[in-house]
């Protein structure tokens, strides 16, 4: 929720960040990144910004939907609900009332390779903020009570948000489970109802226990506030937490697709038909991930990309073609495979195989021949765009993410600063072959919602 005296303060905060994201476009924008990691393995980023009085405390853990067991899916969300319920010293919803009685908001996510919980107050609450999340940081109030009632909420929200919806989980949480072979890419990580049911007071326990630690975290801290002092505010409440040996990673890689998957999903709730089109995604940080960013915005982003002139304009086959890299977040806030995605939902005088070899025409063009100069210079202005967005956006929360994500996932959050430079050196023939290799036929799959009969 957002309070009015809130509204009124970020407002002006907002108007702030809008300024200097028009002014970074044209000066080479530099995000001031301070970078600690505490004793206890804790890694801290400092991203001053005086533009406005507000402040953002982010703190991201390196659990996420991939890597719960595998007899619990849907328990690094469940779990992220249980981090609402009281720690030490505030009770029961007490953490959000705090936050909101200061003129703040807040929030918490559960993505694939992370969980996050993150505060936007006045800056003079800077403190308040890193006292709370150090709070549950070091002890939750894990009750069967809690755990009991949150499972309720997560199991309605499931059934709310997929069950009992037409599309529900289309395409986000449908395709991973086709597209991919390795269980950890591959499972329902909203969960299934017998699992989410079946979670108990003592997994909830270890699970906090081995994944809630200063060790397997990452703490930011983006706004109006001194850095010496802000550090010495984290180390106050966050140095004494001890660290916690963790579990070996799973092996998260995906085999090479060598033939084009195609999967049909009966929806007795949808009233059209509805198309999605996967591709596995390079490795991050590969010279083609930087390419295939910019196939993105080639053919997926914004009115002019081809595949919305094909399917919508010139077709009309549908009113709108959606998708990107990484549904779930933006292409830098992920740490496994990933797909290139993309969705629409149309009308029963269209086939899917129209709407393929339609799609099929657009692709095959850039398999076949480079893009020219001008095309992709278009699509880096794009690009850049959409990351100028990405760093101003939520008055700071948009910069805490890629802060927190590049902390994590790379050990160096000043990779913020870099990011243009990768794609600026990305060449016609890279993106030619990138995707010659990840656009293929072999590295996709195609997943078809069929409506329930007679609609």
């Amino acid at each position: 929720m957002m309070t009015r005296r809130s509204f009124g303060l970020l407002g002006v905060a907002l108007v702030a960040l809008l300024m200097t994201t028009a002014e970074a476009a044209e000066k080479g924008f530099q995000v001031p990144v301070e970078y600690v990691k505490l004793d206890n393995g804790l890694k801290v980023v400092l991203s001053p910004d005086h533009t406005a009085p507000t402040v953002v405390v982010a703190v991201y853990y390196n659990i996420g939907f991939r890597i719960e067991p595998k007899d619990r899916t849907g328990f690094a969300h469940l779990f992220e609900h249980m981090m609402f319920q009281g720690s030490e010293n505030l009770g029961k919803m007490e953490f959000i009332r705090l936050v909101q009685r200061n003129g703040g908001v807040l929030n918490g996510s559960t993505r694939f390779d992370f969980t996050n919980y993150f505060e936007i107050l006045p800056s003079n609450k800077l403190e308040t903020a890193l006292w709370a999340e150090a709070d549950r940081m070091k002890g939750l109030n894990i009750t069967q009570e809690n755990l009991t009632n949150q499972q309720g909420v997560v199991m309605n929200e499931v059934r709310v948000n997929v069950l009992n919806q037409p599309y529900g989980g289309f395409p986000w949480l449908d395709m991973p489970q086709v597209a991919n072979s390795n269980w950890y890419n591959a499972h329902n990580f909203y969960g299934d109802l017998k699992d989410l049911e079946a979670a108990t007071l003592g997994d909830v326990q270890q699970f906090f226990r081995t994944y809630y630690a200063p060790n397997n975290a990452a703490l930011v801290v983006v706004g109006d506030f001194d850095p010496p002092e802000g550090l010495a505010l984290v180390k106050k409440y966050f140095g004494g937490i001890p660290a916690v040996a963790q579990p070996p990673k799973p092996d998260l890689t995906e085999p090479r697709q060598e033939a084009e998957k195609r999967v049909t999903k009966v929806d007795t709730l949808a009233n059209r038909p509805a198309i999605a089109i996967a591709y596995h995604m390079p490795d991050r940080n590969t010279p083609e991930y930087y390419a295939m960013g910019l196939l993105d915005e080639i053919l997926l982003q914004g009115d002019d990309s081809r595949l919305r002139q094909q399917l919508v304009q010139k077709k009309g086959y549908t009113g709108s073609v959606d998708g990107g890299i990484n549904l779930l977040g933006n292409m830098y806030d992920y740490d496994g495979p990933m797909l290139w995605m993309a969705s629409m939902i149309h009308d029963k005088t269209v086939t899917a195989d129209q709407i393929l070899q339609a799609w099929d025409e657009v692709i095959d063009k850039v398999i076949q021949e480079p893009v020219d100069r001008a095309t992709l210079d278009r699509a880096l202005v794009k690009l850049r765009s959409d990351y100028y967005d990405q760093v101003g956006g939520y008055f700071g929360f948009g910069r805490a993410d890629l802060l927190a994500s590049f902390a994590l996932f790379d050990n160096d959050p000043s990779r913020i600063n870099g990011l243009e430079q990768h794609f600026a050196a990305v060449t016609p023939e890279l993106i030619q072959k990138t995707a010659r290799e990840y656009l293929r036929k072999g590295n996709r799959t195609i997943l078809i919602i069929e409506p329930k009969q007679g609609s």
